[in-house]
């Protein structure tokens, strides 16, 4: 007996004692800093309205255009001659309405001479209201051929600079197809996708700054926040208008950062924790939280990699909890926390 309390004492004693962190804010104020993108506030992308195959494409990309400046033309023979038809159609009622306005004109002199009855001279009248009709139809059918038509020139719809085309000379167009994108570099917009679980610390910031790849920090003249959150990604789109001295040397698509400030360390403060103390398997993140003398296995959100300040946690975690400061030591038989614990600051 004395010898398995031996060996018991033994194993205890080998036992890997694992240092640990404490959570618990820290004295700077909150803050959330997110990765964002630069979107143009005004773009489009134009695409074709007729079928056909594309013939001119008059601009590349980088191009800068005025509004209705040539964008691609795109073969409109098709619509050319159902335009004809139409012009066609329109002559030929216009000929039989001219002919159905004599015929009522001399039915009426007739019955008024007593000649034709009040019968003949109502078939008449119809037969003009019906002619009348025809040449309506047959003109709505000339204009909306006419507007088809015009389809075929693509037109930039304002002052733009051309981000990207989608077509080549050659290829076919079938409506809704897109051809060219643009965008008006007059205002650009800082667009971030803010986790619903830090929501309340976004919409709290007092200050929101927008870190613009050239190092410059710039707050924005407008907030926007999108009033749905995403069902897949959980996440509340804000988009952040940038004042007009920023905008030199910005294009669409650049990555940001932008940065919610709050005064104080509230309840919406960040923890960061060390990356050597998550525990990333698969699919699992996870922390070992201390739990008396030994350790317990909790999964937990984690987010933005910090570098060497750690890794963000968003959900899992409680302040005032002590977690193994290294995870792969902690997950060894019969790991230990170390007595004390060094706080983990909150940002």
């Amino acid at each position: 007996m004395a010898g398995v309390l031996s060996l018991q004492a033994a194993a205890h004693a080998a036992a890997p004692a694992v240092p640990t962190l404490q959570a618990q804010p820290g004295g700077e104020g909150a803050a959330l800093v997110l990765d964002g993108s630069v979107q143009a506030v005004r773009q489009s992308t134009l695409a074709a309205q007729v079928a056909g195959n594309v013939v001119t494409l008059a601009v590349k990309a980088g191009d800068r255009v005025k509004a209705g400046h040539l964008i691609a033309r795109i073969d409109d023979r098709d619509a050319q001659a159902g335009l004809l038809r139409t012009q066609a159609g329109v002559a030929e009622a216009q000929a039989q309405w001219r002919n159905a306005h004599l015929n009522s004109q001399r039915t009426r002199d007739l019955q008024a001479q007593g000649f034709v009855s009040q019968a003949a001279r109502d078939v008449a009248d119809t037969q003009l209201q019906a002619a009348q009709a025809n040449l309506t139809q047959a003109q709505a059918a000339q204009t909306q051929a006419a507007l088809v038509r015009g389809f075929a020139t693509v037109s930039a719809p304002f002052d733009a600079v051309v981000l990207a085309t989608l077509v080549e000379a050659g290829d076919l167009a079938t409506p809704g197809r897109a051809l060219v994108t643009i965008y008006a570099p007059g205002a650009m917009r800082a667009v971030v996708q803010v986790p619903s679980s830090r929501a309340a610390l976004a919409r709290s910031a007092q200050r929101v700054q927008v870190l613009l790849p050239d190092g410059r920090a710039v707050e924005p003249s407008e907030r926007t926040v999108l009033p749905s959150a995403d069902p897949v990604s959980q996440t509340v789109e804000w988009r952040l208008d940038l004042p007009a001295d920023a905008l030199p040397g910005l294009l669409p698509g650049q990555t940001v950062q932008v940065r919610f400030a709050a005064t104080g360390a509230g309840p919406a403060a960040t923890i960061v924790v060390p990356s050597a103390a998550i525990l990333r398997r698969g699919e699992l993140t996870a922390v070992y939280v201390a739990q008396g003398d030994r350790f317990v296995l909790r999964a937990v959100r984690a987010g933005r990699d910090r570098g060497v300040a750690g890794t963000e946690v968003y959900t899992g975690l409680q302040r005032g909890e002590r977690i193994a400061a290294d995870a792969v030591r902690a997950g060894l038989s019969g790991a230990v926390p170390q007595a004390g614990a060094t706080p983990v600051t909150t940002r």
